[in-house]
């Protein structure tokens, strides 16, 4: 190839995986085999470095993380799932990436934003497909919750964004409800700009069964004390709707 390495890239479903497998001499560490000691951690320790910090809340195979990393190199990025072996894939393809501005680890959402995550601290919060939890039984499982959305929006610095996102329209339609609230919510018409093909695996399957897609980015409102936001979630019903498509 005339002295030419050849480019290595991964596809899903036929959608190229971001980003390209480098040599291993390049290669990163990204894995967190364990999350801070204090709470809420000091993640410019972490990256050796004070930047905009990027959550992913159930990241699954980090497909939207990585691509936002090599992307923005100028932001932090922190993505957790609660199992492990999607976090073991996420991290090597991270690693074969050489991105150093991306840490991977086994943890909740909620656990991550109420233990390890300051007030005010993070640039954008991602939450893309939450469980719907179909049983009536489990709707308390639920991660969109109004306590979920005040601890959102006390983690994000004063207009920070919320990123949703779900092919469950009976949930689309309750985070329609509760997020403006708190949030100013901007609905996305059509596919995300950088990814058209879809930002996560479950987009791209979504896509493919034809399922529609909510998409939303909401900005959290400023002008809001502590209390009055509390306040407000108050008010907000909880998420019981009948999920069943």
């Amino acid at each position: 190839m005339d002295g030419q390495r050849r480019r290595r890239i991964e596809r899903e479903f036929g959608v190229p995986f971001p980003g390209e497998i480098l040599d291993r001499e390049q290669w990163a560490s990204t894995a967190l085999k364990r999350l801070p000691e204090t709470r809420p951690a000091d993640w410019s320790l972490v990256f050796g470095r004070i930047a905009p910090l990027v959550l992913d809340l159930g990241c699954g195979n980090a497909r939207y993380l990585i691509g936002s990393a090599l992307w923005r190199p100028q932001c932090d990025h922190l993505g957790v799932d609660t199992l492990p072996v999607v976090i073991r894939y996420a991290t090597r393809r991270a690693n074969q990436r050489g991105l150093h501005n991306i840490r991977l680890a086994v943890a909740g959402g909620r656990e991550l934003l109420v233990d390890y995550i300051a007030p005010h601290s993070a640039a954008e919060i991602h939450c893309y497909h939450p469980q719907p939890y179909y049983e009536e039984k489990d709707h308390d499982k639920r991660l969109i919750t109004p306590e979920f959305l005040l601890l959102v929006w006390r983690r994000l610095v004063p207009g920070g964004l919320f990123l949703l996102q779900t092919d469950n329209p009976a949930y689309a339609q309750y985070m329609r409800e509760v997020v403006p609230a708190l949030f100013e919510l901007d609905v996305q018409r059509g596919p995300w700009p950088d990814a058209p093909k879809g930002r996560t695996r479950r987009e791209i399957i979504a896509l493919r069964r034809g399922l529609p897609l909510f998409r939303a980015a909401a900005r959290a409102r400023t002008g809001l004390s502590d209390e009055q936001a509390e306040s407000c979630s108050r008010l907000l019903p909880q998420p019981t709707f009948d999920a069943t498509r």
